[in-house]
Order: C-alpha cells, then structure tokens, then sequence
C-alpha cells in the first residue's frame, strides 16, 4: 500500500508541538531581564503574554477558510515562516518585541486550529495516539525552556536566548518543508481540508448550542490554568511563602501535564460516552477542589503543593482531552477545524480575561475570596455543560 503522507509527517507534528507554546511561555522568567535591557517597566512589558492569548482569540475563526484556500501542509510552512519572523523582530526594539509576540501569537493560533484537522485528516483511526504525541511534545518544551531561559539568559543575555528560539522556529520549518514538497506531488492523494470539505458552512458551527458549550468548556478549562499560573505565586508569596519556593510551583505545574499529555487522547478515544462523561466530570472536580482550597489560604509548602497537584492534575487532563475531542465529535477533517476554530477563538478570549480580571478583583475587594468563589461558580456549570456535550456521540455530522 503507497503511503498517504510524507515520512516527514510524524516528526513535524513533533516539532510543531514543541514551538506552539514554547516562543511565549519561556518568557515570563526573563521578563525583568528584558524590561531592564528596553529601559521599560517590568509592567510595560507584562503584555506580551497577553498578546498570544488575543492573537488565539481574533485570529482562530478565521484558520478554517485559510486552510481551505492553502491546504493543511502550506497554511503550517506559511505560519512557521510567520512566527521564524516574528520570532528575530523581537530583538529590534520594544515595538518590534511586541509586533513579534504578536505575529508569533497569529502563528500559533493557526497551528493551535489545525493541528486537530491534520490528525484527524491522515489518522482517523488513530486519533488519541498521535494527539498524544503533539500535546506532550508541547509540555516537555514548555517545561525546559521554562526552566532553561534564565540560566541562558544570566550567562549570555535575553537576545541569546530569543535567538536560539528563533533557530528552533526555523528548523522546525525545514522539518515540516517535505510534506509540503510531497503534498505538493502527490495532489491525488492529498487530504486537505479543501478535497473533504462537506457542504457545511462555519454559520452553522456558530449556531450549534453543543460547540458553544464545547467552547465555554475549553475556556473555562484555559482559565483553570492560567490563572493559577498568573497569581498562585503572588497568593503563595501572599501567605507567607518566599517568592523561590512560590516560584518552584510554576515548573511542578508543567511537569505534571507530560504523563497525562501522553496517555489521555488514548484513553479518551477508546472510551463510550459514560465512560468520556465520567472521565471529564472527575478531572473537573479535582480542578474544583483545588480552587475552593484556596479560600482557606495557609503558609505551608504541603498546603500550596496539594492546591497545585489538584489543579495540575486537572488542567493537564482536560488540555488533551479538548484537543481530542475535536477530532472525535466531528466527522471530516473540515468539520474538525471549524469546531477547532471556534472553539479556541472564544474559549482563548475567555481565557485572556480569566487572569486579568481575576487580579482586578483583588484590587476591587482588596481579598482574592470573591473572585475565588465566582470562578468556582464557572468551573461547576463548566463541568455540567461538558457532560452534556458528552451525551452526543458527534456534534458536527
């Protein structure tokens, strides 16, 4: 039997797994280094982790009809080519560093949109394995260059370390140029989202209550994360831990999700619908009970460990399973990237806001229970409005 896809097709998913986080997330540790460098706040510059989140935001609904026009293979090369760009501009100067962060964040939010649509597209019948694969990938990026950035950064400085993430940028391009060349030969055999268009419209996505849970669930699940990433050190620090051990929480975050990046899609993929509705509505509660224990804030490493194990646990779980469940409740690969596109497009917004207003809260209230409590409130009607979503074997038919 001749093969469907490019040998290439494997490692590239791999490699863009790898740069769909990592040019943003290994940031924030050498933020001060950079502000310092720019003659700028540290505050000036806490946008630009930001900047990607909107980028996902604005730019996500849009990918399905680019992909249309492209293919799955060029739209990828073409956005890798955009954030190997985006990537250098960040050296220039401090307006570059933001119109950079921001080509970046387009870059990444097609990939984020299409990488569903290309497991989907070439593994049909292997669409936890190969989720698994990108989504660890992912992790294990972000957690090293998490860690790495300031190391590199005190030894050399920060426009070091931008560069040797642009060299990554660029090679995972060379990596991905084959299936572009073999798609390019083999039109005949070429699944792209254009060939398996059914006659289904992005209008009707948007009109679909079961994609607008989807996209309030994936939102929801973002925010777990984000913003206990944003303000658990503070809220640590604020209890009476120092900052190195409030910061220790950040990394153990990004190693927990590397064992279930790798075994979720799977199992998700095999299991029925009770089984999915279960899984999900577990995950979520230990998400919950993590949150709830923050309103009874202590100053002990054991107390702010088992509050960052739980939701730890929890976003690591439901991360994968979103990504799977794009491929699982569509039927063609153009339907995965519409259900994708939207629901990253307002469930990101969602996820941008999450922190933000969180913090302001704090200087609303002066105290971090209100908001503590509201976003619990969101995480119990997240956990309802997914298990409804699990009682339908496919959303898009």
């Amino acid at each position: 039997m001749n093969r469907q896809y490019s040998k290439f097709l494997i490692p590239g998913i791999i490699v863009v797994g790898m740069v769909l986080r990592l040019p943003f997330t290994s940031i924030p540790p050498i933020i001060s280094d950079i502000a310092k460098s720019q003659h700028v706040s540290v505050e000036q510059l806490g946008i630009l982790t930001t900047v990607p989140l909107i980028a996902f935001a604005v730019f996500s609904s849009i990918v399905p009809k680019i992909a249309e026009k492209l293919g799955l293979e060029r739209a990828f090369a073409l956005m890798l080519l955009l954030m190997t760009i985006g990537s250098l501009m960040r050296i220039v100067n401090t307006p570059f560093l933001y119109f950079g962060t921001l080509l970046i964040g387009i870059g990444i939010a097609h990939m984020n949109v299409l990488l569903p649509s290309v497991v989907r597209t070439y593994f049909p019948s292997r669409i936890g394995p190969v989720t698994s694969i990108f989504v660890f990938s992912m992790g294990l990026a972000t957690a090293v260059g998490s860690s790495l950035a300031a190391p590199i950064t005190h030894a050399t400085n920060w426009h070091v370390f931008v560069i040797i993430l642009t060299l990554l940028l660029g090679l995972a391009l060379l990596v991905w140029l084959p299936n572009v060349v073999f798609s390019n030969k083999n039109k005949a055999k070429r699944a792209t989202l254009k060939s398996s268009t059914l006659p289904l419209t992005s209008t009707r996505v948007w009109q679909n209550k079961y994609a607008w849970m989807l996209l309030f669930f994936s939102g929801m699940q973002s925010a777990m994360f984000y913003v206990i990433m944003a303000w658990g050190p503070t809220m640590a620090i604020q209890s009476g831990l120092s900052a190195t051990v409030a910061g220790l929480f950040v990394g153990i975050n990004a190693l927990i999700g590397l064992p279930f990046a790798l075994i979720v899609p799977t199992i998700i993929a095999h299991f029925n619908s009770r089984q999915r509705q279960i899984f999900v509505a577990s995950f979520s509660t230990i998400g919950i009970i993590g949150y709830v224990l923050l309103l009874v804030p202590q100053d002990t490493f054991g107390y702010w460990l088992t509050i960052n194990l739980f939701i730890g646990v929890s976003t690591a779980s439901l991360f994968p399973y979103v990504m799977a469940t794009f491929g699982l409740k569509t039927s063609t690969p153009s339907q995965t990237a519409q259900l994708s596109g939207m629901a990253q497009s307002g469930g990101y917004l969602i996820a941008a806001c999450g922190p933000a207003l969180f913090g302001y809260g704090f200087i609303w209230f002066n105290s971090w229970k209100p908001q503590i409590i509201v976003i619990t409130v969101l995480f119990i009607i997240m956990t309802i409005v997914i298990i409804l979503v699990e009682k339908q074997d496919k959303i898009l038919k």
